[in-house]
């Protein structure tokens, strides 16, 4: 049975409950009600990390890269930490670095540009493909990364919606959380208080997805990867602001798309992500096979549309996350002196160039 990441009771909640826990299936894990204390007005700000940019959408994409520099001390998980960035997404962004001894004065490349989810822009949306969170808000969208469900736990596809803002939850795992601690020899208490050890972090948004959550963290290192229990965790410095930012109510919708592919102008925007850190043959084929169909897809909608076999290669084989120009669709209006194999706007008239 999947375990879901339940978080914690209310004192009052809980013994307004726990007649009903008593009588709940053996077995099973209870769904949860209420957790911690809902918000109430924003905290003073303590972090010394910027915030997360709103960037402006340009048709399908968003955002831009960077660079930064390293010093001797940096390695991923802390630059994710202070830059809100997923360690994964930065070891597949720089393949050449060491992510544990990048060095003094070494260039990494930030990956912050982003070929949008093919889903109505609204609400919070979480890809679990490229463990990222796009919060789209006032005609902008800010995207955090998070991590995600293992494969024995995943997260769930789901439209969901957020519920209630909580800080310093407490942790009432679930049974079967505990008996996993329990095979390994080690003991697990049915509650967690708030604090350091507290694996919810300092806040969480509970979702209509009932055992699911998007919470902080007690782990500087997991955010921006596969390894939860099925919930979305944040960190902290992230989700200490955006429990503010976020109302009850706001959509949660969550899926998995591993291939995107947009507009941006006339430019043609292709984005791969592998599943993990290494790259097998039997990923890179089942990609290859994803953007193969969604190309041609992209193509049947968008006639005038020409793309390049050597670029969409190019964005398979490295299967980075990094959004790549792949093609570009064609302005000019044909006449008696267009040559074949040039489309017109609407893609009548003159047989289309093939990409292969």
């Amino acid at each position: 049975m999947s375990s879901k990441c339940l978080i914690a009771w209310s004192v009052a909640g809980f013994l307004m409950l726990a007649p009903a826990l008593l009588l709940a299936e053996p077995g099973k894990d209870s769904q949860p009600q209420a957790a911690g204390e809902e918000i109430g007005q924003p905290e003073q700000e303590t972090r010394q990390n910027p915030p997360v940019p709103k960037f402006p959408i340009e048709g399908d994409l968003a955002g831009r890269l960077g660079v930064m520099t390293t010093e001797f001390e940096d390695t991923f998980a802390a630059i994710g930490n202070q830059n809100s960035l997923g360690y994964l997404e930065l070891v597949k962004a720089n393949p050449d670095v060491d992510p544990w001894l990048p060095g003094e004065g070494t260039a990494i490349t930030v990956p912050r540009r982003y070929v949008l989810p093919d889903v109505e822009r609204k609400g919070i949306v979480i890809n679990l493909a490229e463990y990222r969170l796009y919060y789209f808000s006032d005609g902008g969208v800010q995207v955090y990364p998070v991590g995600v469900g293992t494969e024995d736990n995943p997260s769930p596809l789901t439209d969901a919606e957020v519920t209630m803002a909580l800080e310093s939850p407490a942790w009432y795992p679930p049974a079967s959380i505990r008996a996993e601690y329990e095979a390994m020899g080690e003991y697990l208490p049915r509650m967690i208080p708030p604090g350091p050890g507290n694996p919810l972090g300092t806040h969480a948004l509970m979702l209509s997805e009932r055992g699911y959550l998007i919470h902080g963290t007690n782990k500087l290192f997991g955010v921006g990867m596969q390894v939860s229990h099925g919930c979305f965790r944040m960190y902290n410095e992230d989700i200490s602001r955006f429990v503010y930012e976020v109302s009850k109510g706001t959509s949660v919708r969550v899926i998995r798309e591993p291939v995107k592919i947009g507009m941006r102008g006339n430019e043609v925007w292709l984005e791969v992500h592998r599943p993990e850190e290494d790259y097998s043959a039997e990923d890179r084929e089942e990609l290859w096979q994803a953007v193969l169909a969604k190309v041609e897809i992209f193509r049947e909608q968008r006639p005038a549309v020409e793309v390049q076999r050597s670029a969409i290669e190019e964005a398979v084989d490295l299967a980075d996350g990094l959004p790549r120009m792949i093609g570009e669709q064609l302005t000019r209006v044909a006449d008696e002196n267009a040559s074949p194999g040039r489309s017109t706007p609407d893609g009548k008239g003159i047989p289309q160039q093939l990409w292969f």
